[in-house]
């Protein structure tokens, strides 16, 4: 049975495991002891470690033939020191993984003014967590070239799930931007950018870049639009772009200021990826149901 090492125990790991679970033995690197138990009983062989920790991550050596990477970079500085820690922790063994897969974000495209973005669009990163995001791949990148490890790095937008929604900013009105100067933004489910990351664990590829996103690209006020309808909440009041910029926190802004329409076509095709939630709308229709 092969094995699998699973760093970043958290939302979408906690999804991916019951689909993997019969297919290999799964490690998961548990920073806080209190989880371990979570992780055990959901099928996982716990692992204490933290990637700000160097000296803590001695047991993940040679542990594993894939790695699922799905830990966020640190909060500072443009450098990503915990994909630097985990490499360092992974060459302390002759035994290298086979190969790793990744999950960086589509900040790293930056602002396309509202245009497509493919895997191929030159990158034109501007917050600084998208800038350690690509720090992240290129170590990835370089780490794994030189040691032949296949890689898959799959760039994910905003994720959302029916437990994860962002009711709060709905609740407290903070404004959004008219339609006429609003950005376009993109979506996953969690439950389909776990699916991704098993399915891409197969892909045959030695290195590979894919867009995780669903099929339908949406301005930013219709999405909490739609939720504010669904739930039964007041929609958002909608002021011009440089007033909402005084108004909401800079990490808000950030991700309101860039406007890009994404593309999954390389993940469709190369990996006859099937979505469980091919858009937000699809997502909400499904909780009627069950309603």
């Amino acid at each position: 049975m092969k094995r699998w090492l699973i760093i970043g125990a958290g939302d979408v790991a906690a999804r991916m495991v019951p689909l993997i679970q019969h297919r290999a033995r799964l490690f998961a690197l548990c920073r806080n002891p209190e989880k371990a138990d979570y992780w055990r009983d959901l099928g996982t062989t716990p692992i204490i470690g933290d990637l700000d920790d160097p000296q803590s991550l001695t047991q993940i050596a040679g542990i594993a033939e894939g790695v699922f990477h799905f830990a966020p970079p640190n909060l500072g500085g443009d450098k990503d020191l915990r994909t630097r820690h985990l490499i360092s922790a992974l060459s302390r063994s002759n035994s290298l993984p086979q190969h790793i897969v990744y999950i960086s974000t589509t900040g790293v495209y930056g602002d396309q003014q509202g245009g497509w973005v493919d895997e191929t669009t030159r990158k034109q990163t501007q917050s600084a967590r998208a800038i350690r995001r690509v720090d992240a791949e290129n170590q990835l990148r370089r780490f794994a070239c030189h040691q032949t490890i296949k890689l898959t790095i799959l760039r994910a937008p905003g994720i959302y799930a029916e437990d994860r929604l962002p009711l709060k900013r709905l609740s407290d009105q903070l404004p959004l931007v008219t339609k006429e100067e609003d950005s376009w933004s993109n979506h996953i489910h969690a439950l389909d950018l776990a699916r991704s990351a098993v399915k891409s664990m197969y892909q045959p590829r030695n290195s590979r870049a894919y867009n995780v996103v669903d099929n339908e690209p949406m301005q930013i006020g219709d999405f909490y639009d739609q939720l504010a309808d669904h739930f039964q909440l007041n929609r958002a009041p909608r002021l011009a772009k440089e007033q909402v910029k005084n108004i909401i926190s800079e990490i808000s802004w950030s991700f309101i200021a860039e406007s890009r329409k994404i593309t999954n076509q390389r993940l469709t095709k190369e990996l006859n990826f099937e979505f469980l939630y091919p858009s937000v709308t699809s997502c909400l229709a499904k909780l009627k149901l069950i309603k």
